[in-house]
């Protein structure tokens, strides 16, 4: 096993809205090389537990969670003066806690959102409908922001440069070509960055308030890999979209059942024909409902209950009856379904590394330039094992920086991406991880089935990233009702 200080969380689903920034495209490409679902694209560029990953997290995510207002111009034009002298100001069309939300930003996210949804071929659903979603989707960005400046979440300028410069390695660009791709789509640098910033404070926050507090048992892990012995010959992965209709926690019976019937006009629209891309825009109130509801690519493990039993009576292309859970009422709608393959093998990478640790007065360069003069003298002929034990600051320095063979997911994201582009006996060049810089050597690679104890880990993180996808939608349901909220949009 490799040293603890490389130890990655397990890696759960993170589905990630992007549908507010129209350089989609670019960000899925890199989302989805992060793993996904779960690990998502800032989760993966900061080391964060992703929820949302799993799947294809983008059309963008997610893993499950929610972006932070889309970009907005830095200066609206001056609207023209009426007849009367009287310039138009911006209005509230809603209060959150001690913050309010203006038209003129709803304005500027209906104008992002539609744009998006054109490009995906998407049908617009009825304007007031659709403000009404977006409306709905800012406040609990707003309350998740809320909250995570209340309890000290917070996100420095030195890391928001870190994951904004991880994004554009990903995307094999640099950082001025990427911010001028961004700017020729419309898109204010400075707005992005503060959206960025937006979608780690929540990330941070889930991961702190859901994804760490749930936990796997031992006879969770027995009775999943029971069922899936049983089911090895016909075991599928499904494709998936769903609408979810909330419900408030204690809700009143008549709460309960206005929600009923919005979920069956939802459905009664979806049986006459309506696209469901469209129906989930307008009145899904699950975090990938601008993206069609997409859950993307799932095995039967990593579905609700109710889900499974749903599409077993599906083909693709139908869609289910309402299905009634305690966060509220879905339909879902199976878009495709495949067999896995029933004996999968992965490869594992054999290797060693020597890491220098940031330390009090050690600055990036100058760690950096240590190791880049560790590799020059290894490729002269050094022997990487005895620097490894003068040099390195790893427990694995005892062993010359012996990793022992790793799989997929043992190592934190930055240092597998960077063993994965060698090719065998060769060095990388330094790079930096959370723990530190390093330089990194392939000894060989091979492919193995999986062992008892890595089975056991899957089914774990299995278990894992269902459960807190169900427990992040009803965290956010039950923070939600504690906000003060005071809806100001009829209002003229």
């Amino acid at each position: 096993m490799p040293p603890k200080c490389l130890d990655r969380r397990p890696p759960y689903d993170f589905v990630m809205e992007v549908t507010k920034m129209s350089l989609a495209p670019m960000l899925n490409k890199f989302f989805s090389r992060n793993g996904v679902g779960s690990v998502t694209a800032v989760c993966a560029a900061l080391n964060l537990s992703p929820a949302l990953a799993q799947s294809p997290i983008l059309p963008s995510a997610q893993g499950n969670p929610l972006l932070g207002a889309p970009p907005k111009p830095d200066a609206k034009p001056t609207p023209p003066a009426r007849p009367n002298g009287i310039v138009p100001l911006d209005r509230i069309v809603a209060i959150v806690n001690n913050e309010v939300i203006t038209q003129g930003e709803l304005a500027d996210q209906m104008s992002m959102v539609a744009k998006n949804l054109q490009k995906q071929g998407t049908a617009l659903p009825p304007q007031d409908a659709l403000q009404k979603q977006l409306l709905e989707r800012m406040i609990n960005d707003l309350i998740q922001i809320q909250e995570a400046k209340e309890t000290g979440i917070k996100v420095d300028d030195a890391t928001l440069d870190k994951t904004l410069q991880r994004i554009a390695d990903e995307n094999s660009v640099s950082m001025t070509e990427f911010r001028r791709l961004l700017e020729q789509d419309g898109i204010v640098w400075s707005k992005f960055r503060e959206d960025i910033r937006g979608q780690v404070i929540m990330s941070r926050l889930r991961e702190r308030e859901v994804d760490g507090s749930v936990g796997v048992t031992e006879a969770e892990v027995d009775t999943q890999l029971a069922l899936e012995a049983r089911e090895a010959t016909t075991d599928q992965e499904y494709r998936l979209a769903h609408i979810l209709v909330l419900v408030p926690e204690q809700a009143t019976t008549q709460q309960i059942e206005v929600r009923r019937k919005r979920a069956m006009q939802a459905l009664s629209e979806l049986r006459r024909g309506a696209e469901f891309a469209q129906i989930s825009a307008q009145f899904s109130d699950a975090p990938d409902a601008l993206q069609g509801g997409s859950l993307g690519w799932r095995a039967a493990n990593r579905l609700p209950a109710i889900f499974v039993e749903a599409i077993n009576t599906l083909t693709p292309g139908e869609t289910s009856d309402i299905l009634r859970s305690p966060n509220g009422f879905h339909i879902v709608k199976l878009l495709d379904k495949r067999g896995k393959n029933a004996t999968p093998a992965i490869q594992q990478t054999r290797g060693r590394h020597i890491l220098i640790r940031n330390k009090d007065g050690l600055t990036d360069d100058e760690a950096r330039s240590r190791l880049q003069r560790l590799r020059e003298r290894i490729i002269a002929g050094s022997d990487f094992a005895e620097l490894a034990k003068v040099h390195s600051d790893d427990p694995s320095s005892s062993k010359g920086g012996d990793l022992g063979w790793m799989s997929p997911g043992d190592t934190v994201p930055e240092f597998e991406r960077a063993m994965n582009q060698l090719r065998d006996n060769e060095i990388s060049q330094p790079f930096q991880s959370p723990f530190g810089w390093h330089i990194v050597q392939v000894q060989e690679r091979r492919s193995e089935g999986l062992s008892e104890d890595r089975k056991r880990a899957v089914a774990r993180n299995a278990i894992r990233a269902r459960k807190a996808d169900e427990a992040y939608i009803d965290w956010l349901r039950q923070t939600r009702d504690r906000a003060f909220v005071e809806y100001r949009l009829e209002e003229k």
